[in-house]
C-alpha cells in the first residue's frame, strides 16, 4: 500500500528525505543529476498548479488513460530506469536550491489542500482522478526518485 501524502506525518517524512539531498548527491541509477531530478519531480506539481502544460486533447487523454494511467496511479512502485513522458525529461542544468525549495513548497501545498481538494480533480493526462489515485501518483513518484538518490 502506498503511503498517504495527505497526512502530516508522511508529508514530514518526505520533506525530511528531501532535506537530506545535497548538491553533490549522486544517483544510484539513471542519468539525471540531483537538481534535474528535483526539477523532474516538480513537473507533476507544475501540471496541477500552473498552466505551463497543455491538457491532453480527448483522443490523447483516452490513449493515456487506456495505456499509462494504471501504471501511474496504482499501488505498485515504478521500476528503475522506466521511460518517462517527454514533458518530464529534464536535460538542461537546473539550480539545486531553487528546485529543492519549489518541490518542498508543492508537497506542503498538497498536504494543506488535502484529499477533498483532489477528489474528482482533473489530471492533464488522465481525466478525473480520485484522491487515492492522486495520492498514489504524488507519493510513488517522489518516493521512487528519493530512493534513486539514496534518501
Amino acid at each position: 500500500m502506498i503511503k498517504d501524502i495527505f497526512t502530516l506525518n508522511v508529508t514530514n517524512e518526505v520533506l525530511e528525505r528531501i532535506e537530506k539531498l545535497k548538491h553533490e548527491t549522486q544517483p544510484q541509477w539513471g542519468k539525471m543529476n540531483v537538481a534535474q531530478m528535483l526539477a523532474h519531480c516538480n513537473v507533476t506539481y507544475d501540471m496541477v498548479f500552473t498552466d505551463h502544460y497543455v491538457k491532453a486533447k480527448a483522443f490523447k487523454k483516452f490513449l493515456l488513460s487506456s495505456l499509462v494511467k494504471n501504471t501511474v496511479v496504482n499501488d505498485k512502485p515504478y521500476k528503475k530506469n522506466s521511460r518517462t513522458a517527454p514533458q518530464f525529461l529534464i536535460v538542461d542544468e537546473r539550480e539545486f536550491e531553487t528546485e529543492k525549495t519549489k518541490l518542498k513548497e508543492y508537497i506542503k501545498k498538497v498536504q494543506d489542500l488535502g484529499p477533498d481538494h483532489f477528489e474528482g480533480k482533473e489530471s492533464n493526462s488522465f481525466g478525473n482522478l480520485t484522491a487515492r489515485e492522486w495520492n498514489n501518483m504524488f507519493y510513488k513518484h517522489i518516493d521512487h526518485h528519493l530512493q534513486q538518490f539514496g534518501v
